[in-house]
């Protein structure tokens, strides 16, 4: 299969000789005899000497514990390989190790902005004296090691200072956002029965203003293990709920400023947070990721594959339910300026955040794959609307980014930018597949396989492929692979999530094709690819020829194979403002895909819709409307709270009602 995809930037050979992953590989020629000819050279042996390659990011970055460790791996059987056993260590230590001289002091850690505050920089000094503050008051109020900590906080500087806060002490950090409602939140902290609730009293979002004091004290009262909740006036200044305590009381309590900082010192793999997948059906799996292994792959992915430093001002705009909330916080670990934005991307306008890019003077930009589709599709041109002189790179993930946005983003942001399209996840709290500074890079095309990520696309029969298609598939274990599940008897839910389909190796459910060059190309979620005829499609596939029609605006598709009938293939369609779907229109979108892609991924029908159903991170939820469809009841195939737009959903279930009479979708649908 020929790659095909067009060669859009090359590093220059001062870019190369700057990066931290040149850095690395002259490091490991001076102090381990270690010469490689290229990046591919390096990653083979990052992947069949586990060991050593973990031992040297250990080493290069100079990390430090209070006890070292017995080894770096005990075996390579998955699940259940245990890293650097022994090693006592503390994440929120490593942030503040390089930034606190004289001369660090001053220069911000943070810069932030949202649709209620005006932009303020914070100092590593005053990040390091707040997190003190907080640290030291939680202690005092009875937070101890193992303590879950849920947070209902927006992206600004207040959540990141109480995770680092938490962190230090050694509690677990659990975050939701929030614009997810209770019964979302809920599903998610009840699993973990949180000893403390931090909290704000609402936020704005779009210029419209929402109030959380009732779903806050709904929360309260439904989590019986909470003996503290803290309430920060976000909204309202004047916010107050009876028996909580006020963020500034943390700032301000006799425990405060007793004493320095203290860092307890935890095992490698002691809890550092838990996530959560997505939650559109069924319960949300809390997954458990540590101290040691977060912080292992977090100084790896941001120094050597982001090429990230201290000299970077750095934003992925995220919210906090979203595993890249955590990735931007974690850029402090290198030393960056993290820049939160919080708010809508798009209002007034889409080129709100490349405004705030301007004012805060990064050099990183990161988002979601489908913001830069919006504004490629709104005419959007960032390098007229915003200075982006300083811009060194944009980053890019959550969904396949179509080549189209490559080719846009080389027009009109930069021309001597590192696109760093990565995909990794909140599974493992790292990316697969991704950029690397020192190599080429083409459309629609991630660089390379990161570092000690043995990466292979499998057949249906868990035998390797070369330049074809197959199910992502890690090989050999990583650091931050999750240590388990929130009370997951047996492991059995963590088992059959990643190690069913391929005993002894991680499948991610992902479809992934390996280029010859060494390059990934990932086409989608395995699970809700199209097999028509025999020939399978990745629906990312589908949207890409789709939406790159100017007259669509957005597309969902799915293959609904009825019981003891032949399949059926909708295809929604969101349109572009002002264009109606005629005749003329589905016969260009069936031909492009047929000349395009496939004959047999043509679309049996195309219809019309006003919003494609999507998850708070901005994923098309094709299976729960497969799963609708196909009859199942809409309470069982979505969760509201976890949707972004859950009112679009009665046209689907009205839908189903009218293709499939025998079945009652919408029970329970209000």
């Amino acid at each position: 299969m020929s790659t095909g995809n067009r060669l859009l930037w090359t590093p220059s050979a001062l870019r190369i000789e700057r990066s931290r992953m040149h850095d690395y590989m002259r490091w490991l020629e001076r102090e381990k005899g270690k010469s490689f000819g290229d990046y591919n050279a390096l990653w083979d042996w990052s992947t069949t000497h586990l060991e050593a390659f973990w031992e040297s990011i250990w080493q290069y970055f100079d990390l430090r514990s209070a006890t070292p460790a017995e080894r770096i791996l005990d075996t390579h059987a998955m699940p259940g390989a245990k890293w650097f056993e022994g090693a006592c260590l503390n994440f929120a230590e490593q942030v503040f190790r390089f930034n606190l001289s004289d001369e660090h002091g001053d220069k911000p850690a943070i810069i932030a902005q949202s649709e209620l505050r005006a932009m303020t920089q914070m100092s590593w000094r005053e990040l390091r004296r707040q997190v003190t503050a907080v640290a030291n008051s939680l202690r005092a109020l009875g937070v101890q090691p193992g303590d879950r900590v849920a947070a209902y906080m927006p992206n600004i500087p207040e959540t990141a200072i109480a995770f680092l806060a938490c962190a230090s002490i050694g509690a677990i950090w659990s975050s939701c956002s929030p614009d997810m409602g209770s019964a979302s939140v809920l599903d998610r902290f009840r699993q973990i029965d949180p000893k403390v609730l931090i909290a704000v009293d609402g936020y704005r979002y779009g210029g419209k203003d929402f109030d959380r004091l009732a779903v806050v004290d709904a929360m309260r009262q439904a989590l019986p293990t909470l003996e503290l909740v803290v309430l920060l006036p976000y909204l309202d200044l004047d916010a107050a709920i009876d028996g909580a305590t006020h963020w500034h009381s943390l700032l301000t309590h006799p425990a405060a400023h007793a004493q320095p900082i203290r860092f307890e010192q935890l095992p490698f793999d002691h809890p550092l947070w838990i996530l959560y997948s997505s939650g559109t059906t069924g319960m949300p799996k809390p997954i458990v990721h540590g101290h040691g292994g977060s912080l292992l792959e977090s100084m790896k992915g941001h120094a050597l594959h982001l090429d990230l430093g201290p000299q970077d001002r750095f934003l992925w705009y995220s919210t906090t339910g979203w595993i890249m909330w955590n990735s931007q916080v974690t850029g402090l670990l290198v030393g960056a300026t993290i820049c939160l934005y919080d708010g809508n991307p798009g209002y007034p306008d889409l080129g709100t955040l490349w405004k705030f890019a301007e004012r805060a003077g990064l050099t990183f930009f990161g988002a979601g794959a489908a913001y830069f589709g919006n504004c490629m599709k709104a005419g959007i041109e960032p390098a007229r609307i915003a200075d982006l002189a300083r811009l060194r790179s944009v980053g890019s993930t959550g969904s396949p980014l179509a080549p189209e946005s490559y080719e846009w983003i080389y027009r009109h942001v930069g021309q001597d930018i590192l696109l760093a399209t990565i995909s990794g996840g909140t599974d493992i709290a790292a990316a697969f597949v991704g950029a690397c500074p020192v190599l080429p890079l083409y459309s629609g095309e991630m660089q390379c396989r990161c570092l000690g990520v043995a990466v292979s696309a499998f057949d249906d029969k868990g035998r390797p492929l070369e330049d074809a298609v197959g199910e992502l598939v890690v090989t050999e274990p990583m650091p931050s692979m999750p240590l388990y599940f929130w009370n997951d008897q047996g492991n059995k839910r963590y088992l059959e999530s990643y190690f069913d389909t391929y005993p002894g190796y991680w499948r991610h459910g992902d479809w992934i094709r390996i280029t010859p060059r060494g390059g990934a190309i990932i086409y989608g979620r395995s699970d809700t690819t199209i097999n028509r005829h025999g020939i399978r499609m990745g629906t990312a596939e589908i949207y890409r020829v789709v939406e790159d029609l100017p007259e669509i605006a957005d597309s969902l598709v799915v293959d609904l194979e009825y019981l003891g009938r032949e399949s059926y293939m909708p295809l929604f369609v969101v349109l572009a403002p002002g264009v109606k779907l005629n005749a003329a229109l589905e016969k260009r979108i069936r031909e492009k895909i047929r000349t395009e892609l496939s004959a047999r991924h043509v679309p049996n029908d195309i219809f019309a819709t006003a919003q494609i159903p999507r998850t708070l991170t901005g994923k098309k939820m094709e299976l729960p409307i497969k799963n609708l469809l196909l009859g199942m009841p809409v309470e069982r195939i979505a969760n509201r709270d976890a949707m972004s737009n859950p009112e679009c959903l009665a046209y689907y279930v009205e839908f189903a009602r009218e293709r499939n009479p025998e079945h009652n979708p919408g029970r329970n649908a209000g």
